[in-house]
C-alpha cells in the first residue's frame, strides 16, 4: 500500500514543495473523508462519486487520472481506518480555518448529492467539524449554503 502511494505521487504529482510528503498525506486524508461520507448511507451514488472526483481535482489541481487514482487509494485507506482522527489530525496541522470550513461544505455536498440527508450523514459531518475545530455556526452556515436554505 505504501509503495502504491509513493509511486502514485512520484509519477503523477510533481509539486515544487519541500514538504511534498505532508501534502500527499493531506490529499489522501481529505479524499478518505470524502469516501467515508459517500459510504455513510450504504448506497454509493454516481452523484456522490462525481462530486468527490470534481472536488479532488479542483482542490489539489489534479488531472482526471490523478484524481481517480487518489480516490482509489483513499478508498483503500478508508477501509483500513478505525476512526476519523488519523485523517483530521493531519488536516488540523496544515489547514487554515477557511480550508477546514470548505472541507465541511464539501462533506455537506456529498451528503446532499442524492437529495436526501440521512441522520448518520449529518452525524458524520458534525463529528468531522468537531474534530477539525470548526465552530458550530460555520457547521450550520455551510449546511444552509449547500441545502439552499
Amino acid at each position: 500500500m505504501l509503495n502504491q502511494l509513493k509511486l502514485f505521487f512520484e509519477q503523477h504529482i510533481a509539486l515544487p514543495n519541500p514538504e511534498l510528503s505532508s501534502q500527499q498525506n493531506i490529499q489522501l486524508a481529505c479524499a478518505a473523508l470524502f469516501i467515508e461520507m459517500m459510504s455513510m448511507d450504504d448506497k454509493k451514488q454516481r452523484e456522490e462519486h462525481e462530486i468527490i472526483l470534481g472536488r479532488v481535482k479542483t482542490m489539489f489541481s489534479l488531472s482526471l487520472d490523478q484524481a481517480t487514482t487518489l480516490i482509489s487509494l483513499a478508498s483503500e485507506q478508508s477501509q483500513q481506518s478505525t476512526d476519523y482522527f488519523q485523517f483530521t489530525s493531519l488536516i488540523n496541522q496544515t489547514y487554515s480555518q477557511q480550508q477546514k470550513i470548505t472541507l465541511i461544505k464539501t462533506l455537506w455536498q456529498i451528503a446532499y448529492a442524492d437529495g436526501y440527508l440521512e441522520e448518520n450523514e449529518e452525524y458524520m459531518v458534525r463529528k468531522i467539524a468537531d474534530l477539525l475545530h470548526v465552530p458550530h455556526i460555520q457547521f450550520i452556515k455551510t449546511k444552509i449554503q449547500v441545502n439552499g436554505g
